[in-house]
């Protein structure tokens, strides 16, 4: 079991293991992401927290992610394992985000570090929603101060790329990383969840090379695959969906016990893209992962995409994930009995105080129906700088909240 440590690790024996999924020597270059890593790292210390203890917590968020009642609220946040943490930080000032996701002894630990510190419902895998993308023959990078990086495929390679995904060769440390918090989930009796992005979203990301505030090359792609001039954009959507629904499948073999997609671009779709394009390949996704493991929750996460949440009342996911621009009664009525989790405004566990942290945990969950009724989370991820003790105050508040009458 991964404890508290206090012992150095030489970061020249993880940089030996990472060298195998390391990108190309040219492409490191370009990114700026060679430098040697530091001599030495000395692991985060976190303190134990005293929740999680009684027997219906080890799997509450997997009944909750069903869409059963139960005895309590659940929660888990959007990066939650973050760099609003100083022990996050200790890692993420000095190591690569690549090697740090993807050497299992750093992931594992980050993964755990808030769970030690809060005692939240889950534990998600510390990885990326782009750490697939080598299957398909796309590099990245995630540069500090940058973000993402792909190398963006052209039209020729779109059109080529492979049909079978070999992640124990591509990703293996995937594997290795789930089956040590799936232990560590059963010991610390909470649940593990994995996660991967949307195909819309991944083909975004591939396309712009970066992050991207208008998006011009996807959409163009799309108005040239809308008027017949190519068919490459559909192509390459049917390739993601396939990719993905079996990566989060082997996330599944390898451990999870519940899968959120992310469609972290919804922002970028008009209502009538999503149902034609992004809509039908998350489908694909959960219909892939149903057919394989029906038992399994699958949560949907469309950032953005509250504008069109009748569209997503019909969708194959068992929850529904809310952003925050929406309010919870009115997502409520607008999706009827689906099951939803959110949506704090990350704001708030920023800059709110105790009590109006405190007090927006309580709104949000009589607005969903009561405790026991919806997965609380935020409507984003962790915001960088949201003070440490302020996710106590909600996770607190969350587990001891009983309702307005009791």
């Amino acid at each position: 079991m991964i404890r508290s440590i206090t012992f150095l690790i030489l970061v020249t024996e993880a940089a030996m293991a990472f060298t195998a999924t390391a990108s190309s020597p040219r492409f490191n270059s370009q990114l700026g992401s060679s430098a040697a890593p530091p001599a030495e790292v000395v692991l985060g210390k976190t303190e134990t927290h005293s929740h999680c203890s009684a027997p219906g917590d080890r799997d509450i968020l997997i009944r909750a992610a069903r869409g059963e009642k139960v005895e309590r609220t659940p929660v888990w946040l959007m990066r939650q394992a973050g760099r609003y943490m100083s022990a996050f930080r200790e890692y993420s000032d000095k190591i690569p985000f690549r090697e740090r996701s993807e050497t299992p002894d750093y992931a594992v630990e980050l993964s755990l570090q808030c769970h030690r510190a809060y005692g939240l419902d889950g534990i998600i895998m510390f990885s990326d929603i782009l750490t697939p993308l080598p299957c398909l023959g796309i590099d990245f990078d995630v540069v500090k101060g940058t973000g993402p990086v792909i190398r963006s495929p052209t039209d020729e390679d779109l059109m080529k790329l492979p049909r079978e995904f070999k992640f124990d060769e591509k990703v293996p440390f995937i594997r290795e990383i789930l089956q040590r918090l799936r232990t560590e989930a059963e010991e610390m009796n909470t649940s593990l969840i994995g996660f991967v992005g949307a195909p819309f979203t991944l083909a975004a990301y591939s396309l712009e090379g970066k992050s991207s505030k208008h998006c011009e090359t996807t959409k163009s792609l799309i108005l040239r695959n809308d008027c017949g001039e190519t068919q490459v954009f559909q192509t390459f959507m049917h390739t993601l969906a396939e990719m993905i629904g079996q990566y989060a499948c082997h996330q599944i073999e390898s451990g999870a016990e519940v899968i959120q997609i992310f469609e972290s671009w919804a922002h970028q779709l008009s209502p009538d893209n999503f149902e034609r394009y992004a809509k039908p390949a998350v489908e694909r996704v959960t219909a892939i992962i149903k057919d394989k493991h029906p038992n399994v929750p699958v949560i949907y996460f469309a950032n953005g995409g509250s504008g069109f949440l009748e569209q997503q009342k019909d969708m194959s996911a068992d929850m529904i994930c809310l952003d925050w621009a929406v309010d919870m009664s009115e997502a409520r009525q607008r999706l009827g009995n689906k099951p939803v989790s959110g949506n704090l405004d990350p704001s708030i566990l920023k800059y709110g105080s105790k009590e109006q942290i405190e007090q927006a945990v309580r709104n949000c969950i009589d607005k969903a129906g009561g405790p026991g009724s919806h997965l609380l989370n935020l409507g984003h991820g962790v915001m960088q700088g949201t003070p440490e003790q302020n996710v106590k105050y909600l996770v607190d508040e969350c587990k001891r909240y009983k309702g307005k009458n009791i």
